[in-house]
């Protein structure tokens, strides 16, 4: 079995059954990143399919210096950050609410209260720091994974992590008084 970076070689030489192969492996990742990041699963599908395009058109240029994950999750990245800057995105699903299997109902309206509090602040975010909270949060990217997918450096990762805490925590606090 190949992997990705074998794969993507092939692909350069216009291998469409190794292109397959990496969108069978890695189109659910995309379009879950998209998704996290856009909230919408029809804008998330797009965004997932434009990257595999542009993994495609731009495959003579791939290098393996890093992962592919990495790689795909800077093209996703780009093009979520493109898009919102076009329209403003909307997190409806970045903090998934937590089920307690019989809470009473004034526990269940916190719960949906702080959900939607959170939703909200994360929607508020600039771009890159909800990019950087997604990708450390949710795929579980190490700071230099981060770091390389935002083409940035380690340290602008852990602002940019920091201030989105900050934010969040500033707005739980708000949300106690």
């Amino acid at each position: 079995m190949m992997n990705d970076e074998q794969l993507m070689l092939r692909v350069a030489e216009d291998d469409l059954g190794s292109f397959d192969e990496i969108i069978r492996r890695h189109q659910h990742t995309a379009w879950r990143i998209a998704h996290r990041f856009l909230g919408d699963p029809a804008e998330a599908e797009d965004i997932a399919q434009e990257s595999f395009l542009r993994i495609l058109t731009s495959a003579h240029r791939y290098r393996p210096a890093a992962s592919f994950s990495t790689y795909l999750y800077r093209i996703v990245s780009r093009l979520c950050i493109d898009h919102s800057r076009k329209k403003r995105p909307i997190l409806t699903h970045i903090f998934p609410e937590i089920v307690d299997s019989s809470p009473d109902p004034a526990t269940a309206l916190i719960q949906k209260d702080r959900d939607v509090l959170i939703r909200k602040t994360l929607d508020k975010l600039p771009s890159r720091q909800r990019l950087a909270v997604i990708l450390k949060y949710y795929e579980g990217l190490s700071y230099s994974e981060i770091a390389q997918a935002l083409e940035t450096t380690i340290k602008a990762v852990e602002r940019l992590l920091g201030r989105a805490r900050n934010t969040l925590q500033s707005s739980l606090s708000d949300m106690k008084k």
